[in-house]
């Protein structure tokens, strides 16, 4: 099939790229082929963020969308933000203490996976084909080199990689210009960047894992709009990062952890972690008496404009999270991720009213990347990462108020942070054991009755997902070294240590558990695993998160 442009992934870059695009060739009175294929079984089914919402981007995309029908979600109505000691003690701190990145008057609190869906729905309007249940599974190149589109997954394939009765196989996708926008460590993304040395000149990517999920609590208890985030307890020196909860809509409040991957303790276990944080009085509160109705996980791309690639190819652009737009400092790469589609919009509908044939490296986009609002808010936030890495919370908290209240971002001097997350696991025998406390069933779950909330679903006779370049390195080196951290970075389940009767033990994969958050293929200190994509339709099905 062939397009003028193929977008993949259906998420806030994607699919604004796809409405920027249509819009402009309305105006142009020009003719436009434009696709977007995604992984999960409809649009929004893999789309996972807290998400407290700028709506910048939106109001340029569509400064009509209230009066379009789109309901985004709760004004924030206040922000609240804590130092958590233990499970008990709590201090607030005064907003006028806090980063002025981190104040979110005018935002909202939103489901992203419903305004994703919203966007699909306005960019079919406008003519965009749309494919939900298509993975990408394949980059397709020229004879130059060049990018030319996609291949979806071949359906239907058993574990052995046999035709099943249900087989179906998959489509190429030729296009003049592909856009790839599969959100954080996109497998494609990954794939391109080292191919066309995309990160030649830029600093480590750097990752959190995000926890978070969806409960009904007590109408009495619901304050719509009240944004709380807190720091310290329960990571406190083991980790970076930082946890949430949001009053919602229809008495509903999400809440979650962000665990820096840059721990070194391989005993750390980011779920566990989230589970405890439920105890802290500030969030208890809130939730007792309450409903736990959904659960997820995804990393999220955290290096901000230090870790940016170049982000044009022979052929394409990488946008979004799959670049890493996310601004760390704000906590917030939504409203990032649309303006980045949007800028890649404006750079190829210029280039292909040319008539341009494509296959060129649109360094053009680069440039009007630089010239937006965008880098600047990217630029102005550089510091804040490196200083929380380099300086730990309470003096990187100081360093951050200063650049970002008094300084605005501009100090004339940038911090890097040169080691990649995944060497920094220390040995398990330079660690102590972190004891964790038995899920109480109320407040606090197992991972397999939360990945049972995710709606994670896997047709189990298919090839594994989850490759290893070496199997013997999670029994050989990293049991021995860092007693497998896979077994506990792993919000899922998805990885274990498994013994028999003689007590021979085994790396087991349980695939079908897999929620895409992808940490594996980041924090693994072998760099063994890599995530590809399953078979169409696979994955977690989110309601409204």
């Amino acid at each position: 099939m062939e397009f003028d442009v193929v977008i993949v992934g259906a998420g806030p870059a994607g699919l604004s790229a796809a409405c920027r695009l249509m819009q402009q060739a309305q105006v142009n009175d020009q003719e436009l082929m434009v696709c977007v294929v995604e992984k999960g079984s409809e649009v929004g089914a893999h789309i996972l963020s807290g998400a407290v919402f700028e709506p910048r981007a939106l109001n340029e995309l569509f400064p009509d969308w209230e009066e379009q029908g789109l309901a985004l979600g709760e004004k924030v109505s206040a922000d609240e933000i804590y130092l958590f000691k233990d499970e008990q003690k709590a201090t607030k701190i005064p907003n006028c203490m806090v980063p002025s990145t981190m104040h979110n008057e005018g935002n909202y609190v939103i489901s992203l996976g419903n305004l994703t869906r919203w966007l699909a729905e306005k960019a079919e309007s406008l003519g965009v084909e749309i494919f939900p249940g298509f993975a990408a599974a394949e980059i397709l190149y020229r004879d130059d080199g060049a990018v030319k589109g996609i291949a979806t997954g071949d359906m239907g394939v058993d574990e052995n990689g046999q035709p099943k009765d249900s087989y179906m196989p998959g489509m190429e996708l030729h296009a003049k210009y592909t856009l790839f926008a599969e959100g954080c460590r996109g497998h494609l993304g990954k794939e391109l960047i080292s191919r066309f040395n995309l990160d030649s000149d830029s600093d480590p990517q750097h990752y959190g894992l995000g926890i978070k999920e969806l409960w009904d609590i007590d109408p009495a208890k619901h304050k719509p709009g009240l944004v709380i985030h807190g720091a310290g307890w329960p990571l406190g020196k083991n980790a970076a990062g930082g946890s949430f909860l949001y009053h919602s809509e229809n008495n509903q409040v999400v809440l979650g952890l962000i665990t820096d991957l840059s721990y070194e303790n391989p005993y750390l276990s980011p779920f566990d972690e989230m589970q405890r944080m439920k105890h802290q009085s500030v969030f208890k509160q809130y939730l007792d008496g309450g409903k736990r109705v959904s659960y997820g996980a995804r990393a999220i791309a955290k290096g901000g404009f230090n870790s940016l690639p170049k982000m044009s190819f022979a052929g394409g652009l990488l946008i979004g999270c799959d670049a890493g737009t996310l601004n760390f400092a704000k906590i917030k790469g939504s409203h990032t991720a649309m303006k980045s589609g949007m800028i890649a919009a404006d750079t190829l509908i210029g280039v292909l009213a040319s008539g341009d044939g494509g296959g060129k490296d649109l360094t053009q986009f680069g440039e009007d990347f630089k010239r937006s609002w965008l880098n600047e808010e990217l630029q102005c936030s550089r510091n804040f990462g490196p200083a929380m890495h380099k300086f730990g919370m309470v003096f990187g908290g100081v360093f951050n108020y200063l650049d970002q209240n008094c300084f605005k971002g501009k100090l004339p001097f940038t911090l890097h942070d040169l080691k990649p997350d995944f060497a920094q696991l220390k040995p398990a025998s330079e660690c102590h054991k972190i004891d964790y406390a038995k899920p109480d069933g109320v407040f606090s779950f197992d991972k397999l009755s939360s990945v049972f909330l995710s709606n994670t679903h896997h047709a189990e006779d298919q090839p594994c997902h989850l490759k290893l370049q070496d199997a013997t390195i999670p029994l050989a080196h990293n049991l021995v070294l860092f007693d497998e951290p896979a077994q506990r970075f792993c919000p899922a389940g998805v990885y274990e240590i498994v013994e028999d009767e003689q007590h021979n033990k085994a790396f087991q994969i349980n695939s079908q558990n897999c929620v895409h958050c992808k940490t594996c293929d980041i924090k693994d200190p072998s760099q063994n695993i890599t995530w590809v994509t399953p078979e169409g339709a696979g994955g977690p099905n989110y309601p409204n998160m």
